[in-house]
Protein backbone atom coordinates (compact mmCIF):
# COMPACT_ATOMS: atom_id res chain seq x y z
CA UNK A 1 0.00 0.00 0.00
CA UNK A 2 1.79 3.64 -0.54
CA UNK A 3 2.18 5.70 2.03
CA UNK A 4 -0.42 8.20 3.21
CA UNK A 5 0.92 12.17 3.22
CA UNK A 6 0.32 14.00 6.22
CA UNK A 7 -1.44 17.50 5.86
CA UNK A 8 -0.50 20.08 7.83
CA UNK A 9 -3.65 21.67 8.98
CA UNK A 10 -1.99 25.10 9.97
CA UNK A 11 -1.32 25.39 6.49
CA UNK A 12 -4.26 27.67 4.35
CA UNK A 13 -4.54 26.28 0.39
CA UNK A 14 -3.44 29.34 -1.59
CA UNK A 15 -6.76 31.29 -3.03
CA UNK A 16 -6.21 32.92 -6.55
CA UNK A 17 -6.46 36.44 -6.66
CA UNK A 18 -6.64 38.64 -9.84
CA UNK A 19 -6.39 41.72 -7.96
CA UNK A 20 -3.17 42.63 -6.42
CA UNK A 21 -3.26 44.36 -2.56
CA UNK A 22 -0.80 47.44 -3.29
CA UNK A 23 0.47 48.22 -0.24
CA UNK A 24 1.90 44.62 -0.85
CA UNK A 25 3.09 45.72 -3.85
CA UNK A 26 4.37 48.77 -2.43
CA UNK A 27 6.51 46.55 -0.34
CA UNK A 28 8.25 44.87 -3.04
CA UNK A 29 10.20 48.04 -4.52
CA UNK A 30 13.32 47.74 -2.62
CA UNK A 31 13.78 44.61 -4.00
CA UNK A 32 13.35 45.40 -7.11
CA UNK A 33 15.36 48.45 -6.82
CA UNK A 34 18.19 46.69 -4.83
CA UNK A 35 18.31 44.21 -8.58
CA UNK A 36 18.09 47.00 -10.70
CA UNK A 37 21.34 48.23 -8.64
CA UNK A 38 23.35 45.56 -8.68
CA UNK A 39 22.51 44.67 -12.63
CA UNK A 40 22.19 48.06 -14.63
CA UNK A 41 25.50 48.00 -15.86
CA UNK A 42 24.95 44.68 -17.58
CA UNK A 43 21.77 46.82 -19.23
CA UNK A 44 23.61 50.24 -19.76
CA UNK A 45 24.89 48.97 -24.01
CA UNK A 46 21.75 48.00 -25.27
CA UNK A 47 19.21 50.26 -23.37
CA UNK A 48 21.03 53.57 -23.91
CA UNK A 49 23.77 52.72 -26.45
CA UNK A 50 21.92 50.56 -29.26
CA UNK A 51 19.08 52.98 -29.65
CA UNK A 52 22.09 55.37 -30.95
CA UNK A 53 23.20 52.86 -32.99
CA UNK A 54 19.78 51.54 -34.52
CA UNK A 55 18.36 55.38 -35.79
CA UNK A 56 22.02 55.40 -37.40
CA UNK A 57 22.13 52.51 -38.56
CA UNK A 58 18.80 51.81 -39.92
CA UNK A 59 17.27 55.54 -40.12
CA UNK A 60 20.76 57.90 -41.14
CA UNK A 61 22.95 55.50 -43.21
CA UNK A 62 20.31 53.28 -44.44
CA UNK A 63 17.84 56.07 -45.30
CA UNK A 64 20.56 57.56 -47.45
CA UNK A 65 19.63 55.35 -50.49
CA UNK A 66 16.11 54.97 -49.59
CA UNK A 67 14.34 56.95 -52.61
CA UNK A 68 10.56 57.26 -51.48
CA UNK A 69 8.21 60.66 -51.33
CA UNK A 70 6.14 61.13 -48.14
CA UNK A 71 2.88 59.42 -50.39
CA UNK A 72 5.32 56.47 -49.87
CA UNK A 73 6.05 57.02 -46.22
CA UNK A 74 2.74 56.83 -45.10
CA UNK A 75 3.15 60.57 -44.73
CA UNK A 76 6.54 60.91 -43.37
CA UNK A 77 9.27 63.81 -44.86
CA UNK A 78 11.91 61.33 -44.80
CA UNK A 79 13.05 57.55 -44.20
CA UNK A 80 14.56 58.37 -40.90
CA UNK A 81 11.13 59.99 -39.82
CA UNK A 82 9.49 57.09 -40.88
CA UNK A 83 11.74 54.71 -39.21
CA UNK A 84 12.47 56.52 -36.00
CA UNK A 85 9.10 55.78 -34.27
CA UNK A 86 8.64 52.07 -35.79
CA UNK A 87 11.96 51.24 -33.92
CA UNK A 88 11.23 52.90 -31.21
CA UNK A 89 8.37 50.34 -30.50
CA UNK A 90 9.75 47.68 -31.36
CA UNK A 91 12.24 48.10 -29.10
CA UNK A 92 9.88 48.22 -26.18
CA UNK A 93 8.66 44.80 -27.53
CA UNK A 94 11.97 43.59 -27.06
CA UNK A 95 12.85 45.03 -23.45
CA UNK A 96 9.66 43.61 -22.32
CA UNK A 97 10.81 40.13 -24.08
CA UNK A 98 14.23 40.29 -22.49
CA UNK A 99 12.78 40.83 -18.75
CA UNK A 100 9.94 38.05 -18.94
CA UNK A 101 11.51 35.24 -20.23
CA UNK A 102 14.96 34.35 -18.56
CA UNK A 103 14.43 36.14 -15.45
CA UNK A 104 10.85 34.50 -14.82
CA UNK A 105 12.39 31.44 -15.51
CA UNK A 106 15.31 32.19 -13.37
CA UNK A 107 12.50 33.05 -10.53
CA UNK A 108 11.35 29.47 -10.59
CA UNK A 109 13.65 27.30 -12.21
CA UNK A 110 17.16 28.48 -10.66
CA UNK A 111 17.05 30.66 -7.91
CA UNK A 112 13.16 29.75 -6.65
CA UNK A 113 12.85 33.19 -5.44
CA UNK A 114 8.83 33.14 -6.65
CA UNK A 115 8.94 30.49 -4.11
CA UNK A 116 10.58 32.32 -1.10
CA UNK A 117 8.16 35.39 -1.96
CA UNK A 118 4.82 32.76 -1.43
CA UNK A 119 5.88 32.13 2.21
CA UNK A 120 5.62 35.54 3.10
CA UNK A 121 2.07 37.22 2.98
CA UNK A 122 2.40 38.34 -0.76
CA UNK A 123 -0.16 36.58 -2.74
CA UNK A 124 0.99 35.82 -6.62
CA UNK A 125 -1.33 38.83 -8.17
CA UNK A 126 1.18 41.31 -5.82
CA UNK A 127 4.33 39.27 -6.97
CA UNK A 128 3.29 39.72 -10.94
CA UNK A 129 1.97 43.38 -10.65
CA UNK A 130 5.13 44.57 -9.19
CA UNK A 131 7.28 42.73 -11.49
CA UNK A 132 5.66 43.82 -14.23
CA UNK A 133 5.91 47.25 -12.82
CA UNK A 134 9.54 46.98 -12.90
CA UNK A 135 8.97 46.21 -16.68
CA UNK A 136 7.19 49.24 -17.47
CA UNK A 137 9.87 51.13 -15.88
CA UNK A 138 12.25 49.17 -17.81
CA UNK A 139 10.79 50.24 -21.11
CA UNK A 140 9.54 53.61 -19.57
CA UNK A 141 13.28 54.57 -19.19
CA UNK A 142 14.55 52.71 -22.21
CA UNK A 143 12.00 54.04 -24.83
CA UNK A 144 12.45 57.58 -23.00
CA UNK A 145 16.02 57.55 -24.35
CA UNK A 146 15.53 56.55 -27.48
CA UNK A 147 12.93 59.11 -27.93
CA UNK A 148 15.35 61.30 -26.69
CA UNK A 149 18.17 60.17 -29.49
CA UNK A 150 15.49 60.82 -31.77
CA UNK A 151 14.92 64.72 -30.89
CA UNK A 152 18.58 65.41 -32.17
CA UNK A 153 17.79 64.33 -35.74
CA UNK A 154 14.91 66.80 -36.52
CA UNK A 155 12.54 64.27 -37.34
CA UNK A 156 9.49 65.20 -34.59
CA UNK A 157 7.07 66.84 -36.08
CA UNK A 158 4.55 67.65 -32.87
CA UNK A 159 5.99 67.65 -29.31
CA UNK A 160 2.90 67.14 -27.94
CA UNK A 161 2.86 63.57 -30.00
CA UNK A 162 6.34 63.14 -28.70
CA UNK A 163 5.04 63.21 -25.34
CA UNK A 164 1.88 60.94 -26.09
CA UNK A 165 4.61 58.68 -27.77
CA UNK A 166 6.39 57.80 -24.85
CA UNK A 167 3.75 55.96 -22.68
CA UNK A 168 2.56 54.87 -26.35
CA UNK A 169 5.74 52.93 -26.20
CA UNK A 170 5.13 51.58 -22.48
CA UNK A 171 1.95 50.42 -23.73
CA UNK A 172 3.50 48.33 -26.44
CA UNK A 173 5.82 46.65 -23.96
CA UNK A 174 3.12 45.95 -21.67
CA UNK A 175 1.18 44.19 -24.42
CA UNK A 176 4.00 42.00 -25.01
CA UNK A 177 5.39 41.27 -21.46
CA UNK A 178 2.53 39.81 -19.79
CA UNK A 179 1.74 37.33 -22.08
CA UNK A 180 5.14 36.27 -21.91
CA UNK A 181 5.67 35.87 -18.61
CA UNK A 182 2.74 33.55 -18.44
CA UNK A 183 4.68 31.87 -21.41
CA UNK A 184 7.69 31.85 -19.22
CA UNK A 185 6.18 30.30 -16.34
CA UNK A 186 4.46 27.65 -18.45
CA UNK A 187 7.72 25.85 -20.10
CA UNK A 188 9.46 23.74 -18.19
CA UNK A 189 13.02 24.65 -20.43
CA UNK A 190 14.70 27.40 -21.79
CA UNK A 191 14.77 25.83 -25.43
CA UNK A 192 11.27 27.30 -25.93
CA UNK A 193 12.81 30.69 -25.65
CA UNK A 194 14.64 30.59 -28.63
CA UNK A 195 11.65 29.53 -30.55
CA UNK A 196 10.17 32.43 -29.81
CA UNK A 197 12.73 34.77 -30.63
CA UNK A 198 13.37 32.97 -34.18
CA UNK A 199 9.10 32.46 -34.76
CA UNK A 200 7.43 35.61 -33.13
CA UNK A 201 10.41 38.37 -32.47
CA UNK A 202 12.23 38.70 -35.12
CA UNK A 203 8.87 38.10 -37.82
CA UNK A 204 7.40 40.72 -36.10
CA UNK A 205 10.29 42.96 -35.86
CA UNK A 206 10.94 42.24 -39.59
CA UNK A 207 7.54 42.52 -40.48
CA UNK A 208 5.02 44.81 -39.03
CA UNK A 209 6.00 47.90 -40.43
CA UNK A 210 8.99 49.27 -38.60
CA UNK A 211 10.68 49.45 -41.41
CA UNK A 212 8.72 49.52 -44.32
CA UNK A 213 4.72 50.40 -44.76
CA UNK A 214 2.96 46.76 -45.05
CA UNK A 215 0.76 47.55 -47.55
CA UNK A 216 4.01 46.49 -49.79
CA UNK A 217 3.18 43.28 -48.42
CA UNK A 218 0.56 40.42 -49.81
CA UNK A 219 -3.08 41.35 -49.27
CA UNK A 220 -2.89 37.99 -46.99
CA UNK A 221 0.37 39.08 -44.85
CA UNK A 222 -0.41 42.72 -45.01
CA UNK A 223 -3.85 41.73 -42.78
CA UNK A 224 -1.64 39.45 -40.88
CA UNK A 225 0.31 42.44 -39.66
CA UNK A 226 -2.79 45.00 -39.05
CA UNK A 227 -3.57 42.28 -36.18
CA UNK A 228 -0.61 42.23 -34.73
CA UNK A 229 0.53 44.39 -31.13
CA UNK A 230 3.77 45.41 -32.77
CA UNK A 231 1.72 47.00 -36.26
CA UNK A 232 -0.63 48.76 -33.68
CA UNK A 233 2.30 50.10 -31.24
CA UNK A 234 4.29 51.06 -34.66
CA UNK A 235 1.27 52.89 -36.33
CA UNK A 236 0.30 54.57 -33.13
CA UNK A 237 4.19 55.64 -32.29
CA UNK A 238 4.25 56.87 -36.02
CA UNK A 239 1.16 58.81 -35.88
CA UNK A 240 2.45 60.51 -32.60
CA UNK A 241 5.23 61.33 -33.50
CA UNK A 242 4.62 62.91 -36.92
CA UNK A 243 1.58 64.93 -35.68
CA UNK A 244 -0.94 62.70 -38.23
CA UNK A 245 -2.75 61.99 -35.21
CA UNK A 246 -6.18 59.69 -37.05
CA UNK A 247 -8.48 59.57 -33.64
CA UNK A 248 -10.45 56.57 -34.87
CA UNK A 249 -7.00 54.08 -35.54
CA UNK A 250 -5.33 55.61 -32.11
CA UNK A 251 -8.48 54.71 -30.41
CA UNK A 252 -8.80 51.19 -32.01
CA UNK A 253 -5.15 50.88 -31.49
CA UNK A 254 -4.98 51.79 -27.80
CA UNK A 255 -8.27 49.74 -26.66
CA UNK A 256 -6.05 46.57 -28.24
CA UNK A 257 -2.81 47.11 -26.83
CA UNK A 258 -4.85 47.77 -23.09
CA UNK A 259 -6.94 44.60 -23.77
CA UNK A 260 -4.58 42.39 -24.71
CA UNK A 261 -2.14 43.93 -21.49
CA UNK A 262 -4.97 42.94 -19.32
CA UNK A 263 -5.28 39.81 -21.08
CA UNK A 264 -1.75 38.89 -20.59
CA UNK A 265 -2.13 39.76 -17.14
CA UNK A 266 -4.61 37.96 -15.95
CA UNK A 267 -2.85 35.01 -17.86
CA UNK A 268 0.39 35.52 -16.37
CA UNK A 269 -1.10 35.51 -12.65
CA UNK A 270 -3.24 32.17 -13.23
CA UNK A 271 0.03 30.21 -14.79
CA UNK A 272 2.32 31.68 -12.32
CA UNK A 273 0.09 30.35 -9.40
CA UNK A 274 -0.45 27.03 -11.17
CA UNK A 275 3.51 26.43 -11.63
CA UNK A 276 3.91 27.06 -8.10
CA UNK A 277 1.41 24.42 -6.74
CA UNK A 278 3.24 22.24 -8.28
Amino acid sequence: MGSVQSVDPTRAPRRLSFLPRWDMVARQRSYWTLTYLRTWKGSVFTSFVVPLFYVLAMGVLLGRYVDAGSGRLEGAPSYLAFVAPGLAASYAMQIAMGETTWPVMGMIKWNRTYFAMTTSPLAVADIVAAQLLFVAFRVASTCGVFLLVMSFFGVFESAVGVLLAWPATVLVGMSFAGLLHAFSSTIRTENGFSLVYRLLVVPLFLFSGAFFPISNLPAPLEWLARVTPLWQGVDLTRMLVLGDVRIGAAVVHVVYLTTLSVVGWALAVRRLDQRLEV
